[in-house]
């Protein structure tokens, strides 16, 4: 992949100029279908694939790395944890629920694992995707877990972004290093457990971390 700015050389648009009806669908389109055939995505590529033109990617994308993350996130469900009731058992219901739902149904394991390949390679793709997707994903979890200290469940010195990077570190440990499918029930088994000693870990109360 390519990186750097779209638009050198090009005359930036007016703020006020309207976008064409269905040029994202069709550029971000593009992008995913040079991934997932293992093809180099350039800006020609891009543009001879979803024939649009240069000057429509130069308004949307100032980046290659930031059009490839925005292609790389589309699809994927927006985290939503309610904080109405427990804070541990929404946790749970969020991330041991529906796969399909807390991924999003048209967002797949090799597009999850085609991102991780890219990302590792291409560290300016890495900040672009966290910068751009990855941060805002994580607000939902951030705010649950900052209602879950304020009641007192959680204790009151914790970092609550390395909690974050724990927890979602047991996913990715098994998905990344041990090769394996979160469709596996022995693996959600494993994460569960991990998740249960980082909850024990974090409580306030810690004999109160493993109710289930």
């Amino acid at each position: 992949m390519s990186t750097g700015a779209l638009g050198t050389g090009v005359a930036a648009r007016g703020p006020g100029r309207p976008r064409a009806s269905g040029h994202d669908e069709r550029i971000l389109d593009a992008v995913i279908g040079l991934i997932e055939r293992d093809q180099k995505v350039t800006v020609s590529a891009v543009v001879a694939a979803s024939g649009v033109s240069r000057a429509a990617l130069y308004r949307r994308w100032p980046s290659l790395p930031e059009l490839v993350a925005a292609a790389l996130d589309k699809g994927r469900a927006t985290i939503e944890i309610d904080t109405s009731g427990d804070i541990k058992e929404a946790i749970v219901s969020m991330m041991f629920g529906d796969p399909v739902a807390v991924r999003g149904s048209t967002y797949s394991d090799r597009r999850f694992r085609a991102r991780m390949a890219l990302v590792m390679q291409n560290p300016e793709l890495q900040r672009a995707y966290w910068t751009s997707h990855i941060r805002r994903r994580r607000v939902s979890f951030l705010a649950a877990l900052a209602v879950a200290q304020e009641r007192g469940d959680l204790r009151d010195d914790l970092d609550l972004e390395a909690c974050i990077d724990l927890i979602n570190g047991v996913f990715y440990y098994q998905i990344v290093v041990r090769g394996a499918s979160m469709a596996d029930p022995d693996t959600l088994a494993r994460c569960r457990e991990a998740f249960e000693v980082a909850w024990r870990g974090m409580s306030a109360d810690p004999s109160e971390g493993d109710v289930r």
